[in-house]
């Protein structure tokens, strides 16, 4: 399998495998790539509908000297003897999972920095230096963010804003979620009374409710139940172990 960087005939190849509606797997196998380089790849630069392989080469180029320039004054240490190289790339690969889920690419950028830090938070300026972009976009990402229950504030010892991603955070989003959905339940069956039960439209939205209902559930429970799991320190006895 091949390694490093993709080359412009194989951006082609990707270009031209997306205009046949292959998928990501497809377009790998035959360019025998990992999945998810093919999918950074085009994530990164357009997304399936508008990836153009010289745009992308182009992207790239620009990328790489501004990593070469940016890399005496803004290169950041690693702990546990990590290799930057790869801590990079697969920062890349968490951004395009998050954005696959749903998240604009700042949002995602900003997750994927603090989730991959061993604090678990971060602060405005420091986000700012590690994805070297402006001040506003960090505040705009990170203020989406909150809304969406993926991040919270807290104040360090002096008085910064700092960012945090732990799993009560994971909980409160799940759980947000569930509640989105359950509205969504309780707004379905409003209209299986006024479109009528016996109508095919009634019947529609009551599926609509009792599916949604059990997923909001389950959810719900799934989440508490994890929480109280993975929160639950074993008990340490005189004859445990130190």
């Amino acid at each position: 399998m091949p390694g490093g960087r993709l080359t412009q005939p194989e951006r082609r190849q990707i270009a031209l495998g997306l205009a046949d509606g292959l998928a990501y797997a497809e377009i790998a196998r035959r360019l025998e790539r990992p999945t998810s380089t093919i999918t950074r790849e085009v994530m990164r630069n357009g997304g399936p509908t508008s990836y153009r392989a010289e745009l992308a080469q182009r992207a790239t180029e620009r990328r790489t000297h501004r990593r070469r320039q940016a890399a005496p004054a803004g290169a950041l240490p690693q702990a546990y003897g990590r290799d930057a190289e790869a801590v990079r790339e697969y920062e890349e690969v968490f951004t395009t999972v998050m954005m696959q889920s749903g998240l604009p690419k700042m949002m995602s950028r900003v997750m994927a920095s603090i989730c991959l830090t061993d604090t678990g938070s971060l602060t405005a300026s420091e986000l700012v230096q590690r994805l070297q972009v402006s001040p506003a976009s960090v505040s705009k990402a990170v203020a989406f963010l909150e809304g969406q229950g993926l991040v919270r504030r807290e104040r360090d010892e002096r008085r910064r804003d700092r960012y945090v991603v732990d799993a009560d955070v994971w909980y409160e989003s799940m759980m947000a979620s569930a509640r989105a959905t359950a509205h969504i339940v309780e707004t379905a069956r409003q209209g299986v009374g006024v479109l009528g039960p016996n109508t095919p439209a009634g019947a529609r939205l009551e599926n609509i409710a009792r599916f949604l209902d059990f997923v909001s559930e389950t959810t719900a429970r799934a989440a508490a139940q994890a929480r109280d799991i993975l929160h639950t320190k074993p008990e340490v006895t005189p004859d445990s172990p130190a």
